[in-house]
């Protein structure tokens, strides 16, 4: 284990966690608003089984590396006078992930708003059959957000002695961190009702732009124009202008009572 402390691998492994606890945050805002199905008391343990699960899942995709790799391949192409694009793996995970979130973020705001104030004892009659369902969802969407982390890992990592060593050790980093802040994100979240409905405004972001990638990824071009990558920087600026506009309006509206 000597390679893991070379300057370069170091480096490697610092910036690798750092950029995973980015990339979890997609994971943490979903998390935080799937779980709230659930009566308070279990969303902790539905939490911690669904990130240990996402673990899990994320080593076994790493260790099985070459096929994540080889789903750069084409599987079918899309020729029309309008569109062409050359649809691989990752694309088609890509698209699916965004879909889902699309689907799942529209549907929980529509729920929020036409069924504002319904009790609290019809979540809980249906807890037993949400719970793995909730866990389900979680795996799912991890599975679509770990294609893109292991990507940018592998693109890291490149050349370097040990580089599956470093992407584990950053993968579970990363998930110790979401651990210890998924609970009290998940708390504040549904402390206040009005960051529930940003939460799930992030996700539908976030689905477009995982179906952006997905098109970039597929080297799409639609009336000529090719789809180009859109830098995540973008979206988590977005996501950090919204949140301390929104912190602003609770704390006008705390002094305002």
């Amino acid at each position: 284990m000597d390679f893991l402390f070379t300057p370069e691998a170091m480096s490697a492994l610092l910036t690798l966690t750092f950029l995973e606890i980015i990339l979890g945050i997609d994971n943490i805002v979903f998390i935080s608003i799937v779980v709230g199905k659930l009566p308070e008391e279990k969303r902790a343990r539905a939490t911690n089984i669904g990130l240990v699960l996402a673990l899990v899942l994320r080593i076994i995709l790493l260790f099985t590396i070459t096929w994540v790799i080889a789903m750069k391949s084409s599987l079918f192409s899309i020729d029309t006078s309008q569109i062409h694009a050359e649809i691989n793996g990752q694309a088609l995970v890509l698209f699916a992930g965004g879909l889902f979130l699309l689907y799942k973020s529209t549907k929980e705001i529509h729920e929020k708003i036409d069924h504002a104030g319904e009790k609290d004892k019809a979540v809980a009659n249906k807890a037993a059959n949400t719970m793995g369902r909730i866990l389900l969802q979680i795996i799912l969407i991890d599975a679509v957000f770990s294609v893109d982390s292991i990507l940018t890992a592998v693109g890291m990592t490149s050349g370097i002695d040990g580089a599956l060593w470093i992407m584990i050790i950053a993968v579970v980093v990363s998930i110790l961190a979401m651990m210890i802040f998924a609970h009290p994100v998940t708390r504040f979240v549904h402390k206040h009702p009005s960051l529930q409905i940003l939460a799930l405004s992030f996700l539908i972001l976030i689905g477009f732009m995982l179906i952006a990638e997905g098109a970039h990824l597929a080297n799409m071009q639609v009336m000529g124009q090719h789809i180009g990558n859109i830098p995540k920087g973008y979206l988590y600026f977005a996501i950090a202008f919204s949140l301390v506009v929104e912190f602003l309006n609770m704390r006008f509206r705390k002094k305002k009572n």
